[in-house]
């Protein structure tokens, strides 16, 4: 992780904001869980953004602050089948959000996270490819469909801005109204 960050510094200067999105979701029975693929996932989806965070912030208070942006999910806030290392993985992001605002934010760097609801991507195929599947998730919206891509850009554009630097610790879910319901 430092190599990276060391590399990108050098070209860009230190980073005022880092968005952790990258994510796994095996969707595999809790009986087929093997170790290697619990520690793929908690790795990806948990470890890599702290220890990414923890080299981008030394940058960042020198800078005199930055937002980092963590991607949670539904699964942050609820499980769902065939999701056990993942649904962890995004209820631990919610924690590690709030434990880089405590440990962080009076220096400067906030740090939140969106949780976004049914958005079309390569994890969420499977839901897309299924029309009875999409149907039903956008039923389960307040809003009455899932999401579309554009949808996170204000969130996103808030967050990574001085708008938002009085908000840390935070997850925002962008679901339209699915854990409202």
């Amino acid at each position: 992780m430092g190599n990276l960050v060391d590399q990108a510094t050098a070209i860009f200067g230190a980073p005022d904001i880092l968005t952790n999105a990258a994510g796994v979701n095996l969707r595999q029975p809790y009986d087929q869980i093997t170790d290697e693929t619990w520690d793929l996932t908690l790795n990806i989806n948990l470890s890599t953004p702290f220890f990414l965070a923890r080299h981008c912030v030394p940058g960042m208070k020198e800078k005199g602050g930055g937002h980092i942006i963590n991607v949670a999910s539904l699964q942050s806030f609820r499980a769902f089948a065939n999701s056990f290392p993942y649904g962890v993985s995004k209820g631990g992001i919610a924690q590690l959000t709030r434990a880089m605002a405590e440990c962080w934010s009076a220096d400067g760097v906030m740090a939140n996270a969106i949780a976004p609801g049914f958005f079309p991507t390569a994890m969420t195929k499977k839901v897309y490819d299924n029309p009875d599947l999409l149907k039903h998730n956008a039923e389960m919206t307040a809003i009455g469909r899932n999401g579309e891509l554009e949808d996170l850009d204000g969130v996103t554009v808030f967050l990574a801005s001085a708008a938002s630097n009085y908000i840390t610790g935070q997850v925002i879910p962008v679901d339209g109204g699915f854990t409202a319901k």
